[in-house]
């Protein structure tokens, strides 16, 4: 019966994950963003390679999501001293990195999809025509985003989360 109970629960836990996981993609496909995406580095030739390997972040992210024990390895090497007890400061700035390129990476993938989905319902336009916006529209995004950086920033050096 327990047995039983836990297939189900699995069959139910990957359903739901892959109804979500398409709900995301398809949200990504219908405002377009890979292809835009291929557009502006002028690699279109490339753009199936492109939405494969979102799919593939997304896998991997929504793997270690859930089994986080195995995404530990700089732990695991800290703990078993693979490379010696000397090399401790090494691998907490190769994290430190790590940890700097993939937020930079996510930050700027949020907001190109935040911006995509403005511009897929036209809003950015329409209000810049409603309040007579004429010039310095690029002016204006980089303020928003150079001020959602200032506060990240902000919020994470001086640890508001806490």
């Amino acid at each position: 019966m327990m047995f039983l109970r836990q297939i189900l629960l699995s069959v139910i836990g990957a359903g739901a994950g892959l109804i979500v996981s398409a709900g995301v993609f398809t949200v990504l496909i219908s405002v377009g963003l890979i292809p835009r995406f291929a557009g502006k580095m002028h690699v279109a030739k490339k753009v199936f390679v492109l939405e494969e390997m979102v799919i593939f972040g997304t896998l991997t992210g929504s793997f270690f999501s859930v089994f986080g024990e195995w995404g530990m390895v700089g732990r695991m090497v800290r703990t078993h001293a693979v490379f010696g007890a000397a090399t401790e400061g090494v691998w907490n700035f190769a994290g430190t990195l790590f940890q700097i390129v993939f937020g930079l990476f996510a930050g700027i993938f949020v907001g190109c999809l935040a911006l995509a989905i403005a511009e897929m319902l036209n809003t950015i336009p329409v209000f810049a025509r409603r309040i007579g916006f004429r010039h310095g529209l690029g002016i204006a995004i980089l303020s928003v985003a150079l001020g959602k950086l200032t506060g990240s920033v902000i919020y994470f050096t001086q640890r508001v989360f806490l």
